[in-house]
């Protein structure tokens, strides 16, 4: 076997990979605020956009997975036109929200660890109601977005004739003129430029209120309350360490796929470095989240010992 059909196999074998533990991590959390809300503990406003983020990479990892999965076992029979179609339409859907729900964990969390005498002091209470239109918004926006990839997008099953097209693969991309190829990338890439740049100003800020409120207790003592790790500073920590490993992995995922963009001709094994790294983040969150979350440790235990008194789990 030749060593570049051995190295595909490998990055092809690390997607499948990618795929099962981060769907069955994803399974996790979703049941993990699944029992919660069965058990009558109260939600928190973040977590709405959480359970839409462990949606969206649901979308990711099975949309990408699936194809490359086939590969990995050399399955002849890949996805038809329509199921190609699919799958890309949906992997871009989910892409596009679960950037928009980093974004906007970072936006709502700088509203609620603002000072409460600051000028946004009505944000925070008007921004939990506007949570569930923020993230409806969003799904509507990348669906309508992303519609070009269902009118370009052709699978290997196709019975149309192509004359001039981009092979990834496992799927074709109609060839345009560079004029129509730009207007799609500036339309593709707004919203996600825009939610980057929200995001990235809003985790500078929490940067910025941390520090400024570790300089204010310095002076107090250890053992007092003042300095205890609060629940919105712990909640603060761990929307920096998603949105500081999501930005580090869409870089390097955009880098990739300007360089899809701008080559002719494309290798399978390139194809599937583009995919692994793409799926880098959706597998790797869900654990980041468990592992931050002190309510994910404890829930179990606590649901045994306060099995006979639920409202005291409504008071967690």
């Amino acid at each position: 076997m030749d060593s570049r059909d051995v190295t595909t196999d490998v990055i092809n074998m690390i997607i499948l990979t990618q795929a099962v533990v981060g769907t069955l991590g994803n399974f996790s959390l979703l049941c993990h605020y699944t029992i919660l809300h069965i058990t009558g503990y109260r939600l928190r406003s973040t977590d709405l956009i959480i359970k839409h983020l462990i949606v969206a990479n649901f979308l990711v990892l099975l949309c990408k997975g699936v194809p490359h999965t086939m590969a990995a076992f050399r399955w002849k029979q890949f996805p038809s036109d329509a199921g190609c179609k699919l799958f890309m339409y949906l992997h871009r859907v989910g892409r596009g929200v679960s950037i928009g729900s980093i974004c906007l964990l970072s936006v709502f969390q700088v509203i609620v660890v603002n000072p409460t005498k600051s000028r946004w002091a009505e944000l925070k209470v008007k921004a939990p109601k506007c949570i569930g239109p923020s993230i409806s918004l969003c799904w509507i926006l990348q669906m309508l977005v992303n519609i070009s990839f269902l009118i370009f997008i052709r699978g290997k099953g196709s019975d149309k004739n192509i004359t001039d097209y981009k092979d990834f693969g496992y799927y074709f991309s109609i060839r345009h003129d560079k004029t129509k190829d730009a207007l799609f990338a500036v339309l593709l890439s707004f919203p996600d430029v825009s939610c980057l740049g929200l995001m990235l100003w809003a985790s500078s800020f929490m940067v910025f209120i941390l520090h400024r409120h570790k300089k204010r207790v310095q002076h107090i003592h250890r053992t007092s309350t003042s300095t205890r790790s609060s629940p919105e500073s712990r909640a603060t920590k761990t929307i920096l360490l998603l949105v500081s490993t999501f930005v580090y992995f869409y870089t390097l995922s955009s880098i990739f796929q300007v360089v899809l963009a701008l080559l002719d001709n494309l290798s399978w094994f390139l194809v599937s470095v583009t995919a692994s790294i793409a799926a880098c983040f959706p597998a790797v969150s869900p654990f980041l989240l468990m592992s931050r979350d002190s309510s994910v440790h404890s829930l179990y235990f606590a649901w045994i010992r306060n099995a006979k008194s639920p409202a005291s789990m409504r008071n967690m």
